[in-house]
């Protein structure tokens, strides 16, 4: 159809009038709707109803393998979990290595990605490499730790040995096994974090360099003064999320330690896992997980508050 003041051609959609334009606009909202409703299904049926579920269970004495039976008990198992050593333990032990682990992971990564960034030859080759740890499966990376931390036969301490150092038991000694878990997950997750801290320094313009060499800075006053301010938005979303994934640790406590030597690696989720699915106590362990979360729920908040606090201003 042709405009008759313009001339132009007016879309056919825009002539309808009345019911139709109603009726077309109401069968666009509906396909909407039904392209999402296959997520919404999921996110409902594998999450919400679970998370329901386990606020209901943490309320009542669920311990029967059979779940015969389920009787209210309202806040006893909080009560019991305020003087559960192994359960403050375990707590202490996710702190320590969320403690060790972030920053590790951070400094760590952070390197790998000031280096990739210099454009060397063979870059793109390393990138690829330093991830594919990020995609093996966590079982299958253990079990390889397991055998190079062998005190024994690893290839850890006989590459020690040969500089005359004598390797320690990485995981059969309280003093180390922590440290040995750490050690590995940031091996294996610094090629994620190296992607993200590539996209930060892919995202600094190259004025800011150019001015701060004039002005004489050198390569650490331009990491100092340039590099570090532009990634605080990077840093503090690699912090949030490597907070959030330090409590949640799980499978390389299971297949390397089991919570061992001495209950010196026993962390939240594992102790968890155990009261749940070894001990049976369904209603106790969902009591933790509420616990847990409320822990991370805090964490985050108060590093969400520190950022925009401090980052934004430094923005503004």
């Amino acid at each position: 159809m042709q405009n008759k003041l313009s001339g132009s051609a007016v879309p056919a959609q825009a002539t309808r009038k009345g019911p139709w334009r109603k009726f077309w606009s109401l069968w666009n909202e509906k396909t909407g709707y039904l392209f999402v409703l296959p997520s919404f299904a999921h996110l409902i049926l594998f999450l919400l109803i679970p998370l329901g579920f386990s606020l209901y269970l943490s309320f009542h004495d669920w311990n029967s393998p059979s779940f015969a039976g389920a009787p209210f008990i309202g806040l006893e198992n909080y009560e019991f979990m305020m003087g559960d050593l192994r359960f403050w333990n375990a707590l202490k032990n996710s702190a320590l290595y969320t403690l060790m682990g972030v920053p590790l992971g951070m400094l760590f990564s952070l390197a790998l990605a000031l280096v990739m960034n210099m454009g060397l030859k063979g870059s793109y080759f390393f990138r690829t490499l330093f991830f594919l740890p990020v995609v093996s499966s966590w079982v299958a990376v253990s079990v390889i730790w397991i055998t190079l931390l062998d005190p024994n036969a690893g290839i850890v301490n006989y590459v020690l040995s040969l500089v005359g150092i004598t390797g320690p038991n990485w995981l059969g000694d309280p003093a180390w096994a922590m440290f040995s878990i750490v050690l590995v997950a940031t091996w294996k997750g610094a090629g994620f974090s190296m992607v993200i801290w590539l996209a930060g320094l892919q995202g600094i313009p190259k004025d800011l360099y150019e001015a701060a060499a004039i002005d004489g800075a050198g390569p650490w006053q331009q990491l100092r003064y340039v590099t570090v301010p532009m990634l605080a938005p990077t840093t503090f979303f690699l912090l949030i999320t490597g907070v959030i994934g330090s409590f949640q640790v799980f499978s390389p406590v299971y297949v390397m330690t089991k919570g061992g030597p001495l209950d010196s690696t026993d962390v939240v989720v594992f102790r968890i896992f155990q009261r749940a699915f070894e001990e049976f106590k369904m209603g106790y362990a969902s009591a933790q997980a509420w616990v847990l979360f409320a822990i991370i729920f805090v964490l985050t908040l108060a590093q969400l508050w520190y950022m925009r606090r401090n980052v934004e201003k430094t923005f503004s």
